[in-house]
């Protein structure tokens, strides 16, 4: 952990005061937990700021922990590996009523966010962009994905060889996979180390590589896969289906993961600014003057809006309610309706007098 002047107050990073009680600390855990989530949140910082989060509900959510900190400060709950501040805490239970699927619902918080590394180094993750309508966004339910994506061989089992033989120790470097090469300069001894040219690296070669995947062991695979989009799926999010990306690079290890990241799909009825919802609507001059009637489009049909008289150019009128749902909450957001007056560009000779004689009393009224 880091030092007491490299960190800010517990209390202060939840946003809680001091004698807040555990469903207080809770709920503004889950609340900043969702918002900064690397599965969710990809800007810069997102990461360090929900490892400072966590790092504070470890603290203040533990009874024992939190007497300590509110005693000695920092200074009392120093020295936590992560195994000791946070494995007490099953994060999929966290968020489980939300109806996650995956991200969150599925972190592994030693792993992915503070670094530990449990026997063989996964795969590389994968990241592909789903687009997702409005209506989807409104409604949740499944969406499907397609990836391609590394496997094994069938041909050879993943082994690289033609005839499935082991592959023999590689003779250039004794089966190490680098060469070392030594020399003293003065009373200096240098040693220089660089990969094996003959084996890549690997410590092994293959005779006779399998002629399908030309002996790396793998081949391209096209796959499907359904994810559940969650209701209110926020633009950007990232959905982790774990065990669906490149497969490991070394014996035993487990394949990374797959990230879907939800891009909202272009509706020419409305433009999304998280859950609200944007509409332009055009009247006439007259319909701005004496009042109108319009019927707008929603995610739910058709309403009736009142324009009322005497509305002026890029007045914004509000529909509540009729917006997207607020992911992780029951809010629902706005629709909003931006009025453009349309100005005839050509008018008959009778409109144009109509117009001057407007303009005659308007010029009456002044006088």
């Amino acid at each position: 952990m880091a030092t007491e002047t490299a960190q800010r107050d517990y209390y202060e990073v939840l946003g809680i005061p001091r004698d807040a009680d555990q469903s207080a600390i809770k709920d503004a855990f889950r609340k900043l937990a969702l918002q900064y989530h690397p599965d969710r949140n990809r800007e810069p910082g997102a990461e360090e700021r929900f490892k400072e989060i966590a790092q504070a509900y470890a603290v203040l959510s533990d009874p024992k922990k939190r007497a300590e900190y509110d005693a000695r400060g920092f200074e009392g709950v120093a020295g936590f590996t992560p195994e000791d501040l946070f494995g007490g805490i099953d994060f999929q239970d966290l968020f489980r009523d939300l109806g996650l699927g995956f991200g969150l619902g599925g972190v592994d918080p030693f792993e992915r966010l503070f670094g530990r590394q449990r026997g063989p180094r996964h795969g590389a993750n994968i990241e592909v962009e789903l687009p997702v309508t409005l209506e989807r966004v409104a409604a949740g339910g499944e969406e499907t994905v397609r990836i391609v994506r590394p496997d094994a061989c069938a041909s050879c089992q993943g082994s690289g060889s033609a005839e499935n033989a082991p592959p023999r120790r590689c003779p250039s470097c004794n089966g190490t996979g680098q060469h070392v090469l030594k020399r003293h300069e003065g009373e200096v001894l240098l040693q220089q180390i660089t990969t094996c040219s003959a084996c890549h690296g690997k410590g092994t070669v293959i005779d006779k590589p399998c002629p399908q995947c030309g002996g790396t062991g793998q081949t391209e695979r096209e796959e499907q896969l359904s994810v559940r989009i969650p209701v209110g799926a926020e633009e950007g999010m990232a959905l982790r289906i774990p065990g669906k990306g490149w497969p490991a690079g070394e014996s035993g290890g487990a394949p990374g993961d797959l990230f879907v990241i939800l891009r909202t799909a272009a509706d020419p009825r409305f433009e999304r600014a998280g859950a609200d919802l944007w509409r332009v609507e055009r009247i006439s001059v007259l319909g701005a003057v004496l009042g109108t009637v319009l019927e707008v489009p929603t995610l739910n049909g058709v309403a009736s809006v009142r324009v009322p008289a005497g509305t002026q150019p890029d007045a914004v009128i509000r529909l509540r309610g009729k917006g997207l749902p607020e992911f992780g909450t029951r809010r629902r957001g706005d629709l909003y309706l931006r009025i453009h007056v349309s100005i005839p560009e050509k008018l008959t000779r009778e409109e144009r007098s109509l117009y001057e004689r407007l303009r005659d009393l308007g010029a009456d009224r002044r006088q």
